[in-house]
């Protein structure tokens, strides 16, 4: 693993570590195989839904470690010029 992979890993997971709560996405890939009623299609797209917006957090917390980290390096070029 490379030294800048390996560094945002870990500010993703100080990230996810500071969340008071973190939202797993579901599994009902069982539901997949039955055929639904109305009220079962209503059951899955709100199981959607919910994935969906937990999706949304996931990327969020992988931009702002991106974000973080491109932060970090614009400081240590920084530093670095100014030492020479």
């Amino acid at each position: 693993m490379s030294k800048r992979r390996k560094r945002l890993h870990e500010l993703l997971l100080a990230l996810v570590n500071k969340q008071d709560y973190f939202e797993l996405i579901e599994d009902d890939s069982e539901n997949l195989k039955n055929t639904f009623s109305s009220t079962d299609s209503k059951d899955f797209s709100k199981i959607i839904e919910r994935n969906r917006k937990i999706l949304k957090k996931y990327q969020s917390l992988v931009r702002t470690a991106v974000t973080l980290d491109a932060l970090m390096d614009s400081e240590n070029e920084e530093n670095f010029k100014i030492n020479k």
